[in-house]
This record gives structure tokens, C-alpha cells and sequence, in this order.
């Protein structure tokens, strides 16, 4: 996804007011971040459609409708992102099920990362988790990069088993995502952050 902090017109309090939701959010304050993630748009309205962190947040506080919202708002800014629409679908799942997610799911064509596509379809109804790990592992990836693809793997088939209600699988791969394939990005933090408030 895309870093905010790489978006140029970041001005006034805007960037202080995400470094705070970041920080809030990583420490499992969610309701602050939102807080935070809201001044920095009052702060730089510009920023609202690019805000997928404030999403994932509204997620994690059940807000699923804005959740919703903030995700459609996002697929006119960044439309190629397969976990744009994942989190999409699993907003509506947690309203109106799994099935009504499915048919809702925002289109996606052409995510390049491995294996992004195939959770895309995982996600439509159309893989399963056999055929992501499979696709993680296509072409012998180098090591770095295999990690990499295995933590996504690994977070988004768990994500996509607790929405499902098979939770004890999802907690199972969750947890490998967080504590097998550590990665230096923001969703690292949502894997271990998911691990420490869904029970």
C-alpha cells in the first residue's frame, strides 16, 4: 500500500497528527489513532482518500461502515491493490457476510506482487490457501523475498479463515505471519496488533 509519509503535500499538523495515530495504533491504542488519523485530514483534506491506516483502525474499533467508506475511497487513489479490497471485503463481511463481501468485492486486474493475485482470488471464491502458498513459492524466489510473500500469505489466508469463522485456523496463521515472517512495514504491526485484540 501506499506510504502516506511519501505523499508531497503533507503540510501543517498533518504529518505530527499520523506520526501519533502510527505510534497510537502500534501500541493498540485504535481509538486514538482514529483520532489522531482524523486531524490529519482536517489538517490536509487531500489526505482522505489516500488514508488506508485510518481503515484498518476503523476495522479494529468496529466501525465497519466508515471502514467501508474509507476503503472505496481509497480504490480511487491506489487502484490496483489487491489489500485495498481485501479489507474492503472484510468490513462488509462482519455486516452482511461473507458472501455479500464476495459480491461486493472491489475489481482488481493487475497487482504485480506475488502472490497478491492469487489471494484476490482466494478471496473471490475462485483459490484456496494451498494454491497462495503454492504461488508464494512460484518461480524460487530469493530468501528475502520468499519471507516476504509468506507473511502476506500467511496474514491474508488468516484473515480471510476468521472472516469465514474458522477462527482457530486463522489464529494459527495470523500468529505465523507475526511471529515466522517478521517484515518492516506497518502491516506487520496490524498482524501483531490483531494477534494481541482478536481473541
Amino acid at each position: 500500500m501506499l506510504s502516506l509519509f511519501l505523499l508531497a503535500f503533507l503540510q501543517g499538523g498533518a504529518d505530527l497528527h499520523n506520526a501519533r495515530g502510527t505510534e497510537a495504533f502500534k501500541a493498540g491504542r485504535v481509538a486514538e489513532s482514529i483520532r489522531e488519523f482524523d486531524k490529519a485530514i482536517a489538517a490536509e483534506p487531500r489526505l482522505a482518500p489516500h488514508h488506508w491506516q485510518r481503515g484498518i483502525s476503523l476495522y479494529y474499533a468496529g466501525k465497519f461502515d466508515e471502514c467501508r467508506k474509507q476503503f472505496e475511497s481509497h480504490k480511487t487513489v491506489n487502484p490496483e491493490d489487491v489489500e485495498n479490497a481485501v479489507w474492503h471485503y472484510l468490513c462488509v463481511a462482519r455486516v452482511s457476510g461473507v458472501e455479500t463481501a464476495r459480491k461486493g468485492l472491489i475489481p482488481i486486474q493487475a497487482d504485480e506482487r506475488i502472490p497478491m493475485m492469487e489471494v484476490y482470488a482466494m478471496y473471490r471464491g475462485e483459490s484456496t490457501p494451498e494454491k497462495v502458498f503454492a504461488k508464494a513459492r512460484e518461480g524460487s524466489p530469493a530468501e528475502k523475498e520468499l519471507h516476504v510473500r509468506l507473511f502476506y500469505s500467511h496474514l491474508y489466508i488468516g484473515l480471510f479463515q476468521e472472516a469465514a469463522g474458522g477462527r482457530k485456523e486463522a489464529a494459527r496463521n495470523i500468529g505465523i505471519a507475526e511471529k515466522k515472517y517478521p517484515v518492516g512495514h506497518y502491516m506487520w504491526d496490524v498482524a501483531r496488533i490483531h494477534n494481541r485484540l482478536v481473541k
